[in-house]
């Protein structure tokens, strides 16, 4: 947990001591205002990176200390802290620019986790800040890769550690998840980006055309050779050569790649002239390339040379965080492709998008709002929009005759709700954790649907 500046801003000493002894003993630097003229002052002199402000106080309320420290620096986190009553206008506030909100009496742990996920985002920002910067001088740009999971980021910063070397990389990961544009993304950083980067799907020929391709060959080498052909390990000298789904290669042309990553030499197809080329192998992988080792369908020797650094790109499904900001980038590019006027996606519809387990990935993803975007007929894409029938296998789930959208998530969400709570034995902490949600939000819920805490 990275140490960060927090201001307490509560007008009852009991509680903002009780605040700051507990942040102060995780590590944190701690100061205190009582009100949020004092609080004002502080941020006008000092450096914060959060504010715990009480929205109900004498003089200025919370919602009018968020607004004056967002005026003087947009970059500081607020959350407020809240009634549970007043959850609605907590709303408002977070509508106003706070990042968050917790409701009082105030769950320590709750409190904690939520600062600690509030410190690796602004830790995550800052890398990306650095990352970017770092990249723009190169003249690289990563915003093909879209993200807000803490684990994309740390690939994006391997990949900028790797790319200067020439060593081979193993990209493993489900189709669809990006593995393409990691490749793309080395090789732009890379001291080869002014060569060429090809790119062979190893899946897409048969054995002996894909050895061609490979090594090319020599004229009369095989039936329907009338000439000489150059193959792709030399077209790509001095470049990065990208071989998707490795995991295909056939015994004999594995073989060749395995001397090729060992003497940096290879021959054409029915030639005996030695060639060298110099050239960085990135392959890629959606099995489990160990795993085929072990059936003794790869050469062990080959897969050792092959994942020197190895990159797994986690499915979309483990980083439900990078949704909402895909969703966002698609609806533009596609609105704009198709000349529509789409300014966003309804609740519901985000809503069933964010539970959905996309066994495409992004690629799915990117697929289903192109489709929304297609057909939409309003400015704002509905339920309806969304191909439910077709992949989102949610929508068994959500069918009820003589029912709206809205009273069928609802219900569902309730049923969810109920079975978490029994699982956890009626722990809200562990049923909040078994839905993927917070105990706020959790606590919440449990009121709008009428469930005793």
């Amino acid at each position: 947990m990275k140490r960060i500046n927090i201001l307490i801003v509560e007008d009852g000493q009991t509680q903002r001591e009780m605040l700051r002894d507990f942040l102060s003993n995780e590590g944190h630097d701690i100061a205190e205002a009582e009100n949020g003229e004092q609080a004002i002052t502080q941020v006008k002199k000092g450096h914060f990176d959060l504010l715990l402000v009480d929205f109900k106080m004498p003089g200025m309320s919370g919602l009018e200390v968020l607004e004056e420290v967002k005026k003087i620096n947009p970059e500081i986190d607020v959350v407020m802290m809240t009634a549970y009553g007043t959850i609605e206008t907590a709303v408002d506030a977070m509508k106003g620019g706070a990042v968050d909100y917790i409701t009082k009496p105030i769950d320590l742990d709750e409190l904690l986790m939520l600062i600690n996920r509030i410190s690796e985002r602004r830790t995550l920002i800052k890398e990306n800040e650095i990352l970017r910067a770092e990249l723009s001088e190169r003249g690289v740009t990563t915003e093909q890769i879209i993200y807000a999971n803490p684990a994309m980021q740390q690939l994006l910063n391997m990949a900028a550690r790797i790319a200067v070397s020439r060593t081979t990389v193993l990209l493993e990961g489900e189709s669809g998840t990006g593995k393409e544009l990691f490749a793309r993304l080395i090789h732009s950083m890379s001291p080869r980006s002014k060569k060429t980067m090809i790119i062979v799907n190893c899946s897409a020929l048969p054995e002996t055309l894909l050895e061609s391709e490979l090594f090319g060959h020599e004229k009369g080498s095989f039936t329907g050779a009338v000439a000489r052909r150059i193959g792709r390990f030399e077209e790509a000298d001095g470049g990065t050569l990208f071989l998707d789904e490795i995991g295909e290669l056939s015994q004999s042309v594995q073989v060749k790649l395995l001397r090729f990553l060992q003497e940096r030499e290879f021959q054409r197809l029915g030639g005996n002239q030695t060639i060298h080329s110099d050239i960085r192998i990135i392959s890629a992988t959606n099995k489990n390339l160990a795993e085929v080792v072990r059936e003794g369908r790869f050469r062990d020797d080959l897969y050792y040379r092959l994942n020197v650094v190895v990159m797994r790109i986690p499915p979309l499904r483990e980083r439900k965080e990078d949704i909402a900001p895909l969703v966002k980038h698609f609806l533009g590019k596609f609105a704009a492709e198709n000349s529509k006027g789409i300014n966003g996606l309804s609740s519901e519809a985000m809503d069933m998008l964010l539970k959905y387990d996309y066994p495409g990935n992004v690629r799915e993803l990117e697929n289903i709002i192109e489709r929304a975007v297609v057909i939409a007929r309003d400015p704002i894409i509905s339920v309806r929009d969304l191909p439910f029938q077709d992949s989102l296998i949610h929508a068994e789930g959500f069918k009820s005759e003589g029912a709206t959208m809205k009273d069928s998530v609802a219900s569902l969400e309730r049923e969810l709700i109920e079975q978490a709570l029994k699982e956890a034995h009626y722990n809200q902490s562990r049923a909040a954790d078994l839905l993927g949600t917070t105990e706020r939000t959790l606590r919440y819920k449990m009121k709008k649907y009428g469930f005793k805490e």
